[in-house]
């Protein structure tokens, strides 16, 4: 399949790098809203198309797919725009802002008969699966904490008095949006969609997230999720049982999971892969998926996506984090 990018950041890069390593997917085309970045970008990752026109594009018989990493509050826009022209999309996480878009936007896709992903790395990893085992060793579990906390560069231009997109409303950014769902996402794909979830963020003048602390209730245990944007953290990821606590870094990669044993300071290294680009995983999954059309899983990523959305749609609205097409 030949695909193209909409977005020319560091995390665009990264995905063009992994689509290297997976079998399905041609990176031919680029999109930049001017010419000498498009051209640029284009140039870079030695490819011949490129376009300055969306809908352009998205016409073109040349595409079967795309990968969108536009900012957050464009994302339905650019998807929808693809979608009705018969294009897979691929689109980063957050894919929407809201339910309504990610309801119209599915529609959309059914429609076309084509495939929409929401790009969130970390449940395509095998480490998932090491995860997975590691619960079955450490007994009842009782509580959960997954640390998010990574200080961005960002940060510093919004307290020298610009406006970044990610720490904005217009353009739907926040700590919980950006880093958070990493976690969300693995805790509901390890234990399901919890009862009952509050947040509690930090709001900056902007009236985004900088940071804040997500409880998720499950029937026997609580877990936190801690996300910030505005500080930093070594924190490993910890899930607690009464046998043993499993233990892992950083939600969005899952390295080095072990299992240390209660009573004991021993650790038991689960199988792990630590490959440096984990969006292989999710390339090839998108790719196996729309090439056996696998329903089934296809289904379920789209329950995953819904889940993530509902939640973080329902507590940023009870904290009154209203992005700027809700306003």
């Amino acid at each position: 399949m030949n695909f193209g990018t909409v977005g020319t950041g560091w995390i665009t890069d990264a995905f063009i790098e992994a689509s290297k390593e997976s079998e399905g997917f041609e990176h031919t085309a680029v999109y930049s809203r001017t010419a000498d970045k498009a051209k640029g970008f284009a140039e870079k990752h030695k490819v011949r198309q490129f376009f300055t026109d969306l809908k352009t594009m998205a016409a073109s018989d040349h595409l079967d797919a795309v990968y969108i990493a536009s900012p957050n509050a464009l994302h339905f826009e650019h998807v929808v725009t693809f979608l009705e022209q018969k294009k897979h999309v691929i689109c980063e996480k957050p894919i929407f802002s809201n339910l309504s878009e990610w309801k119209a936007a599915y529609r959309a896709a059914a429609d076309s008969g084509v495939y929409l992903f929401e790009a969130m790395r970390n449940v395509h990893s095998p480490n998932l699966t090491s995860l997975q085992e590691g619960l079955q060793q450490i007994g009842h579990i009782r509580s959960m904490i997954l640390p998010f906390v990574q200080y961005s560069s960002r940060y510093d231009k919004y307290l020298q008095g610009e406006a970044p997109n990610i720490f904005t409303t217009k353009f739907s950014g926040g700590a919980l949006v950006d880093l958070g769902v990493y976690p969300l996402s693995l805790a509901i794909e390890l234990f399901g969609k919890p009862g009952e979830a509050s947040y509690f963020p930090v709001k900056l003048d902007s009236g985004v997230d900088g940071s804040g602390t997500l409880v998720l209730e499950y029937p026997d245990f609580t877990g936190t999720i801690l996300c910030s944007k505005i500080t930093q953290s070594s924190n490993t990821c910890e899930i607690h049982g009464e046998r043993g606590t499993l233990v892992f870094e950083n939600a969005g990669d899952m390295y080095r999971p072990r299992v240390v044993v209660n009573g004991s300071q021993e650790e038991v290294l689960l199988r792990a892969d630590e490959h440096p680009n984990n969006m292989v995983y999710e390339i090839r999954e998108f790719a196996r998926i729309i090439d056996s059309v696998d329903m089934d899983a296809y289904k379920r990523l789209k329950q995953l996506s819904y889940d993530v959305l509902a939640i973080t749609e329902k507590v940023r609205n009870e904290n009154g984090i209203m992005f700027g097409s809700e306003k």
